[in-house]
């Protein structure tokens, strides 16, 4: 998939009983950036993230990806940009307990074009590779530890090739010496195949990896520091 720009322009994002849970003037990523979002709990970063992949209630304002808008567009048409241009990572990784890492990882591949489906496997057992999950044994994900669940979300996001990387809160529940793993070697992959990196989290040491960080603050973006 080819690179994406982002412009995020006057985005407003509606919750229950029409309250405003996020308004952001402006926010731009380039291509193969990494993008770190910090701040206090319930400010918002979580509801960016999600307006990102077009998951959020937008009221107004423009949330491109290149050319598409995802604030326009039909539910549809958002699904099928997310399935060919996004991954993503969720905090309480979302695997199949009865499945295996390699199962777990191309569960989505089937709703993709069929001419893609070998190179599709081959791509996610790499990644599982490069991210140090052995398939050679018969094991499946409740054996898994929670360092070893995050590694296999990471290759299923990664499975079907995509321009753009969401994480949400990635290194949640592991311990400090596994979440430091998981970043080196999250940050190396998407650095290596120029993917877009946009990541919401409490934790300082991945921000510190971060092209930019911004901060949300009561659903308004309030600062950013950059480490280029």
């Amino acid at each position: 998939m080819g690179s994406l720009p982002l412009k995020v322009r006057d985005l407003v994002v509606g919750g229950d009983g029409g309250r405003t849970l996020l308004s952001i003037d402006a926010l731009d990523v380039k291509p193969g950036e990494t993008l770190g979002i910090r701040g206090p709990s319930g400010a918002g970063k979580s509801t960016l993230l999600f307006a990102l992949a077009g998951l959020a209630r937008i009221k107004s304002g423009q949330v491109l990806w290149g050319e598409s808008d995802l604030a326009t567009m039909r539910e549809e048409a958002r699904a099928r940009f997310r399935r060919q241009s996004l991954g993503m990572i969720f905090q309480d990784f979302l695997l199949f307990e009865e499945l295996d890492a390699l199962a777990n990882a191309t569960i989505a591949v089937g709703y993709l074009d069929v001419a893609r489906h070998a190179d599709l496997y081959q791509t996610a057992s790499a990644t599982l590779e490069r991210l140090k999950i052995s398939q050679t044994e018969s094991r499946t994900i409740a054996s898994f530890s929670g360092g070893e669940r995050q590694r296999v979300a990471i290759a299923r996001a990664l499975a079907h090739e995509p321009a753009v990387i969401l994480a949400d809160e990635p290194t949640a529940s592991l311990d400090r010496s596994a979440a430091d793993r998981l970043i080196e070697d999250l940050v190396a992959l998407v650095r290596e195949e120029n993917k877009t990196l946009i990541v919401v989290s409490h934790d300082l040491h991945l921000h510190e990896r971060m092209d930019r960080v911004v901060e949300i603050v009561d659903g308004t973006m309030v600062g950013e520091v950059s480490h280029g």
